[in-house]
């Protein structure tokens, strides 16, 4: 029997927004995309030459329109996660400093939400095992 084909390694960015009230914010996947419907933390795609802080500056002006300072992202975990198609290996960084408003600029809902009531919003496989370290680190 032939070893299966390998997985494409998928690499995405995810960063835990921390407001001044210790809450996270998530976002809910829109309709039509894949796992629409689903919580998760913002983030996207690191493009080719792209570093995993520039992908995380470039996306929040996109999806949020907030600036973020380079030296505001803190990475905290990571998730290693096998879908059926791809493996997802997702940096997650922190960051509690940011110029601008945050708002939903891609039809995106928005939640600010409790480390402790984190884990009764869906998500996706891969973002579940990022939870213990936000709560280990922000506490409940």
């Amino acid at each position: 029997m032939a070893d299966p084909a390998p997985l494409k390694l998928l690499l995405v960015v995810a960063v835990a927004l921390v407001d001044a009230d210790g809450r996270v914010l998530l976002a809910q996947r829109p309709p039509g995309k894949t796992l629409a419907g689903l919580w998760e933390f913002p983030g996207g795609k690191i493009e080719p030459g792209e570093r995993p802080e520039e992908t995380l500056i470039r996306e929040l002006a996109e999806e949020l329109g907030i600036a973020v300072k380079e030296a505001c992202l803190a990475p905290l975990t990571f998730a290693s996660h096998a879908y059926e198609s791809f493996h997802l290996l997702m940096p997650l960084y922190i960051c509690r400093r940011w110029e601008g408003f945050v708002q939903a600029r891609e039809g995106q809902a928005l939640k600010w939400v409790r480390p402790r009531d984190l884990a009764a919003y869906p998500m996706p496989p891969a973002d579940r095992p990022l939870l213990p370290a936000l709560v280990d680190l922000l506490g409940p």
